[in-house]
C-alpha cells in the first residue's frame, strides 16, 4: 500500500517566499497548500485541516503569535506548528513557544535542509500520535476493567491505585496510599497478599490468590494476580495488583455446595456429605483405636401418609422428624458434617437424610454395643411420639440398621450398606426395633438378589411350566376343575418351591409378568383340552399385587380373547390379603372379570380374617377350605364344627366349596356326605404336566364302600399309560 503523504499549509505574506518554499517542500515529497495571511491560513486550516503548518511571524493582521495560538486552539496539542522568523533574540523564541508553536526556523532559510528538519517534525509528531493513541487504548482498556489496579512494593506499602468507574476501594477503603496492607487487611488477609508479593518476586507471577476482608454488612471475597513490575537496579521491587470482587462467585459456589451437600427439604446434610463425614472420623478413629457406629433409619407406614394425605404432608413429616431428631438428641451422640466449610471437624449437623424417609446419623466414641442400642431405644421413643396433621394424629415407628466400624465395615460406603441391610432386618422383623449387621445378613440378601437375577432370567429360559391338580365332584366322580401350579426348574439348584420364588417375585416387582405367563399359558392348554370334546373348566391363582395394579381385568380377557377360552370356564383364585389391600382397585378388577363371567374363588377360606362383608361385597362364587381343617376332620371337635359351619353358611349365600388337602377315602367320603361341592388332593391326584390332563378326565372316582382300587391307584396307572 502506498503511503499517505503529509500536507503542509505555508503561511506568507511575501509570495516570493511563499513560492520558494512550496518548491522545497514538494522536492522533499510533500503536499503543499499556501496562504497570504493569517485569516487566509485558519480558513484554509478549516476547509482541510493540514499535517503541518509553516508559519511566518511578521504579517499584517493576524500575526504569526495571533494565528499561532488560534490554530493551537482548534487543533489540540498534536499538529506541528513551525514558527519561520527572521527574529532569532531568546525573547522572540520564548513567545513563539508561548503562543503553542512546536518548533521554529530562523531566515534566512537553508533550502537544501528544509526537507530533513521537516521529516523529524513529522517522525515526532507520528510518534506523538502512536503515544496518544496507546494511551487511549490503554484508558479504555482500565477503564473496562471493573477490578482494582493498584501499585505497591515488596513491603506491602500501597505505591498507587486505580478504582473502576471512580468507586469507592471496596478492598483498600478509603486513602489507602501510603498505608500497609497489614493496617488495612484483617492479619489472614494481609499474610495471604504478603506471600503473593514474594511468590511473584521469585517467579515473576502469582495468580489465583483469593482472600476475605470484612465488608461493611458482610464479608467479601477478592481474587488477586500479581505482577512484577520491572525498575530500574537497585530499587525497591515494586508490584501490579489486579483486584477482583468475586463476592457473588463465592456465595454462588456457597449455594452449589449446599445444593450438592445438602438436602433442599431438610437442610441436612445428604448422602455425600455424609459418607464425606463418616470416612474423615474413620480415619480419625483407626488412628485413635475408637469405635463409631453408622445408625441407618426408616420411617415405617411413610407410603400410607404420601398415600392417602399427600405429598405436601409427607414433606411436613420429614421435615418434623428431621427437626425431632435433632432436638431431641444429645448434640455429642450424633455428629455429621457438611465438606469444607470450616475448619473445625467435630462441629456441624447432627443427623443426614438420604432421601424418601430414609435418615441416617453417625455415633462417635462407642464403648460397646449397647452404647448403641440406647441410643437407637430413644430414637424409637421420639418417633412413636404422634404428629398433628390436618388436626389429626399421625403415628409413625422407625426400624433402625446398625454397623459398627470397624467389625462391619472399614469405609463409610461399606458401614451404610451394612447398615442398611441391618435395617432391612428390622423392617422384616416387625418393624419398630433396632438390628445390628452380622454378616448372615448379607448372605441372606445376596442370595436374594441371586435369586431376582435367576427369576428375571427363568422367563427370557422359558424355566418355568404348569401342572394341574383336578378338582373332582364327588356326587359324580368326576373333574369338574383343574387347577393351574407354577413349578421352576432352576437350572442349578433344581426344583425351587414356589413359596419361595412367589414371594421374590412380589417384591421385587416381576410378579405381573410372571402371573400374566402363567394365565396365558393356562389358557391356552384349558382351550385346547375343551376344543378336543373335554368339558373341564380351569383355575388360576392371582396374586394380591397383580389385583391391586391397573390393567388386570383388561389383560386377562385379551388373554381370553387371543387364545380361545371362554370365560365362564375361567376360575380365579384369590386370598384373603388380597381383599384387604387396595380394596377399591381390587373390587373394580373382580367386577369387570364377574361381569364377562368369569368366576371368583376365595383361596384358603378361614384362615386369615374370614370377614363375611367380603362375601356381601365382592363377586366370590366359591370358598376354598385350607387343608388344616381337613386334616382333623375325621377327629371331630372344632375343624368338623368348622367345615360345616363354612358349609351352612357358604351354601346359604349360593356359594360353591371345595375343600383341599383330601388325602385319605375317609376324608373324601366325610366331606361329601356333609354337602361339599368338589374335592381336591393327593387321593385324587397329585399335580400333573399338562399332557396328562386328557386321561384323567376319562376318571371316574368312586366313594361307595367296595371299590375295587383307590381312585389315586387308579388315577397313576392312568398316568402310566399315558405318554411322557
Amino acid at each position: 500500500m502506498t503511503p499517505r503523504r503529509f500536507t503542509i499549509l505555508v503561511v506568507d505574506d511575501d509570495a516570493n517566499a511563499r513560492l520558494v518554499m512550496r518548491a522545497a517542500l514538494r522536492k522533499a515529497g510533500y503536499d503543499v497548500v499556501l496562504a497570504e495571511g493569517g485569516e487566509d491560513a485558519l480558513a484554509r486550516y478549516r476547509e482541510a485541516p493540514p499535517d503541518l503548518v509553516m508559519l511566518d511571524v511578521e504579517m499584517p493582521g493576524l500575526d504569526g503569535h495571533q494565528v499561532c495560538a488560534a490554530l493551537r486552539a482548534e487543533a489540540g496539542p498534536l499538529l506541528p506548528i513551525v514558527m519561520v522568523t527572521g527574529m532569532d533574540d531568546l525573547q522572540s523564541v520564548e513567545m513563539a513557544y508561548e503562543h503553542g508553536a512546536t518548533d521554529f526556523i530562523s531566515k534566512p532559510v537553508n533550502w537544501a535542509l528544509i526537507g530533513y528538519r521537516v521529516r523529524y517534525l513529522f517522525r515526532g509528531y507520528q510518534a506523538l500520535r502512536d503515544l496518544q493513541a496507546a494511551e487511549a487504548r490503554n484508558a479504555a482498556i482500565l477503564h473496562a476493567i471493573p477490578d482494582l489496579l493498584f501499585e505497591i512494593d515488596i513491603d506491602g506499602c500501597i505505591i498507587d491505585h486505580r478504582s473502576p468507574k471512580g468507586q469507592a476501594l471496596a478492598m483498600l477503603g478509603p486513602s489507602p496510599i501510603g498505608r500497609s496492607l497489614a493496617d488495612i487487611l484483617p492479619a489472614p488477609a494481609a499474610h495471604t497478599c504478603l506471600k503473593a508479593l514474594q511468590n511473584a518476586l521469585q517467579h515473576g507471577t502469582a495468580s489465583g490468590v483469593q482472600v476475605e476482608v470484612a465488608m461493611a454488612a458482610s464479608s467479601g471475597w477478592f481474587e488477586l494476580s500479581v505482577s512484577r513490575k520491572a525498575v530500574a537496579a537497585g530499587d525497591t521491587p515494586r508490584f501490579i495488583v489486579l483486584s477482583r470482587d468475586i463476592t457473588e462467585r463465592k456465595q454462588a459456589e456457597a449455594r452449589i455446595t449446599k445444593l450438592a451437600y445438602f438436602d433442599s427439604l431438610t437442610g441436612l446434610p445428604n448422602r455425600q456429605s455424609f459418607l464425606h463425614r463418616v470416612d474423615r472420623e474413620i480415619q480419625r478413629a483407626g488412628r485413635d483405636g475408637a469405635k463409631l457406629a453408622v445408625l441407618f433409619m426408616d420411617l415405617d407406614g411413610f407410603k400410607n401418609i404420601n398415600d392417602t394425605m399427600g405429598h405436601a404432608a409427607g414433606d411436613l413429616i420429614l421435615q418434623w422428624s428431621a427437626h425431632r431428631l435433632s432436638d431431641g438428641l444429645r448434640p455429642h451422640d450424633l455428629v455429621s458434617r457438611p465438606i469444607g466449610l470450616d475448619g473445625d471437624e467435630r462441629s456441624g449437623f447432627e443427623l443426614a437424610r438420604l432421601g424418601g424417609d430414609e435418615f441416617t446419623a453417625l455415633l462417635l466414641d462407642i464403648d460397646d454395643h449397647e452404647d448403641v442400642l440406647t441410643i437407637a431405644g430413644r430414637i424409637g421413643d421420639l418417633m412413636r411420639r404422634p404428629f398433628m396433621l390436618e388436626n389429626r394424629e399421625v403415628t409413625l415407628s422407625t426400624s433402625i440398621g446398625i454397623a459398627i466400624y470397624p467389625m462391619d465395615g472399614t469405609d463409610g460406603a461399606t458401614l451404610l450398606k451394612h447398615a442398611d441391610t441391618a435395617m432391612y432386618r428390622a423392617k422384616t422383623s416387625g418393624r419398630d426395633n433396632a438390628q445390628l449387621y452380622c454378616a448372615s445378613l448379607t448372605s441372606d440378601i445376596e442370595q436374594r438378589m441371586a435369586l431376582d437375577a435367576s427369576l428375571r432370567a427363568a422367563l427370557e429360559r422359558n424355566e418355568f411350566h404348569l401342572v394341574y391338580q383336578p378338582q373332582v365332584d364327588p356326587a359324580s366322580g368326576r373333574i369338574d376343575t383343574v387347577e393351574a401350579l407354577i413349578r421352576w426348574n432352576h437350572p442349578e439348584r433344581g426344583l425351587v418351591p414356589p413359596v419361595e420364588f412367589i414371594a421374590r417375585a412380589e417384591e421385587n416387582g416381576l410378579i405381573e409378568r410372571i402371573g400374566d405367563w402363567v394365565m396365558a399359558t393356562a389358557c391356552s392348554e384349558a382351550a385346547r383340552w375343551n376344543a378336543a370334546g373335554a368339558d373341564v373348566n380351569l383355575s388360576v391363582n392371582v396374586s394380591p399385587l397383580q389385583l391391586g395394579a391397573p390393567g388386570l381385568a383388561n389383560r386377562v380377557l385379551e388373554i381370553l380373547s387371543r387364545t380361545g377360552l371362554a370365560a365362564h370356564r375361567l376360575e380365579i383364585e384369590i386370598t384373603e390379603g388380597a381383599l384387604t389391600d387396595n380394596g377399591g382397585i381390587t373390587r373394580a378388577a373382580l367386577q369387570t372379570l364377574y361381569d364377562h363371567g368369569i368366576r371368583i374363588a376365595l383361596d384358603d377360606f378361614g384362615t386369615g380374617y374370614s370377614s363375611l362383608s367380603y362375601l356381601t361385597r365382592m363377586p366370590i362364587g366359591k370358598l376354598k377350605i385350607d387343608r388344616c381343617f381337613v386334616d382333623g376332620l375325621l377327629a371331630g371337635g372344632q375343624s368338623e364344627a368348622i367345615v360345616r359351619a363354612v358349609l351352612a353358611m357358604a351354601h346359604s349365600l349360593g356359594l360353591h366349596v371345595t375343600a383341599e388337602g383330601v388325602e385319605t377315602m375317609a376324608q373324601a367320603r366325610a366331606l361329601h356326605a356333609i354337602g361339599c361341592d368338589t374335592l381336591q388332593g393327593f387321593w385324587f391326584s397329585r399335580p400333573v404336566t399338562a399332557d396328562r390332563i386328557p386321561a384323567l378326565l376319562q376318571k371316574h372316582w368312586s366313594l361307595k364302600a367296595g371299590a375295587a382300587a383307590s381312585p389315586r391307584a387308579q388315577a397313576e396307572a392312568a398316568m402310566a399309560a399315558s405318554p411322557a
